[in-house]
Formats: C-alpha cells, structure tokens, sequence
C-alpha cells in the first residue's frame, strides 16, 4: 500500500496524546490511504501519493489507470494530471463520480486522457480489470463510491471512505469471492462516526457481513485501512484486529492477493 492513514494521517502532527507522540518518537507515520495494484491501476490519488511511491522507490510512469472514490482532497488531488503532463502524453484513463471528473477535467494540459464517470451499480473495463462502482456510506461532495476490482488473479475490495453497508452493496456484490478486502476503520472505539466512517464494531459488523454474504472466506485478507489517532495504540490495535480476522500494514507493504501477479501496494 502507497499510505494507510486517514486524511490527517496518524499521528496527527498537532497531537499531543500518547496514541500520537509514541509514534513521533518511534518514527512512524502513516500517510494518506492510496493503493497502487500491478503498478498500472492508481487508485485514490490524494496529494501524498507521488511521493509516497517515491519514498518506496516506485515509479509511477507505468500507470495506465486511474480510480477515484470520490473528491474529497485526501483521495484525490487532481494537480497530479498537470504533473503528468509536464513528462509524457501516454494514455490515461481517469474513473470516479462526476464531481471526481469535473475537478479532474480543469487540470489537463495536453493529449492521452480519458474520462469517465461511473456512479454506482455501473461496471467498466479497464484493460485486465473489470471494476463495479458500489455505494458508500459517505458524506462527500457529491457521491462517494467503494470499487469491487476484478483481475486477471484475484479480486479486491476498495472499501474506503464508508460507513456500514449502503443498501444495495449486498446484492451488488452477489456472486462476488474477495480475495482481499480493503476496508477503512477510522475510529477506533470511539462512538461518534458522524460523516461515514467505520470504528472498530461497526468494522467488525461489516467483515461479519461479507462472510455471511458468502464474499469473504477463510482465506480473504481482511486489511484496515484508513487508520487514524481514533484509535488504540497499534499493538493494542492489531490485536483487536487479529480477534476479528483482520490485520494492519505499515505504509509501503505490499500485498499479494489471489495469484503471484497480483500485488497491491497500500
């Protein structure tokens, strides 16, 4: 994975509690939640992420697509295309919600970028992948959109900015076997998930959910993502998530997922 973090990472640098200050002083950051799978499918391109992939000597002149979740600036900051520009006109497909594409769209210069909108229960191709746009329990500017992404090896959840199921996910995802789920968990215990985020048991409910469903099994990685100081501190915290069939990965940890081809950068 490029980040992990929430929109103000964790720690949060004006953070002064110890779930915050232990993790200065360790040197441990967590950066905004972005992922970039087979090096080629960019996925929520907030401002952090160019040098994220920098900083994990990554090279992003590969990447053909791109997946939006919706416009807020910790998932998207459209200035990326200008940059791009600068360097090479090769063909980019740029996907999300409408209020995704419109801000996109004022910041290309140049040839080679194609645009599309995509709204829930819509499916579109994008080379080897086949990706259905699902409804997210998320305030937002305009919709907000959770991704099922199907590859040549495996398929992946993208479950980030949401809060419990929106309707209409189950039946989206009918049929539907995850190999990794990427789901946020932004609050911890804290009560007070005003916006559309998960804490932990509403996390749990949800993983619950998608095993009932039939789309998670025994061998779906279950990852957290989006994490925040909401939350115990992380050896508290993987272990409440191990209890729920779940993990954490530092920023930078690359995750197979179904065949050897098929790695996700979070």
């Amino acid at each position: 994975m490029l980040g992990t973090g929430s929109s103000d990472g964790w720690p949060n640098p004006w953070c002064a509690k110890p779930c915050c200050t232990a993790l200065v002083e360790a040197g441990i950051v967590r950066t905004q939640t972005s992922a970039l799978i087979d090096r080629v499918l960019l996925v929520d391109p907030g401002a952090e992420a160019p040098r994220q992939a920098m900083r994990q000597n990554i090279s992003l002149a590969g990447v053909r697509y791109v997946l939006v979740s919706h416009v807020h600036p910790d998932h998207l900051d459209p200035a990326f295309l200008m940059y791009r520009s600068w360097v090479t006109t090769e063909p980019l497909t740029v996907v999300g919600p409408k209020p995704v594409i419109d801000a996109c769209k004022q910041w290309v210069q140049g040839p080679g970028v194609e645009f599309v909108t995509i709204t829930a229960g819509r499916d579109v191709v994008l080379g080897p992948y086949r990706v259905r746009a699902l409804p997210a329990a998320h305030e937002a500017h305009g919709e907000a959109c959770l991704y099922a992404i199907a590859g040549p090896d495996a398929t992946v959840l993208w479950g980030t900015d949401t809060g419990p199921w929106a309707p209409g996910v189950r039946q989206m995802l009918a049929g539907t076997t995850l190999d990794l789920v990427l789901l946020e968990e932004t609050f911890g215990d804290t009560a007070d998930t005003t916006g559309g985020h998960h804490n932990l048991a509403t996390f749990a409910t949800a993983v619950s959910q998608l095993r009932e469903w039939g789309c998670a099994g025994p061998s779906t990685d279950i990852v957290a993502i989006h994490l925040s100081h909401h939350n115990p501190p992380p050896e508290h915290l993987y272990l409440r998530l191990r209890d729920i069939g779940a993990r954490a990965v530092p920023d930078g940890t690359p995750i197979v997922a179904g065949g050897v081809r098929t790695s996700l950068i979070l």
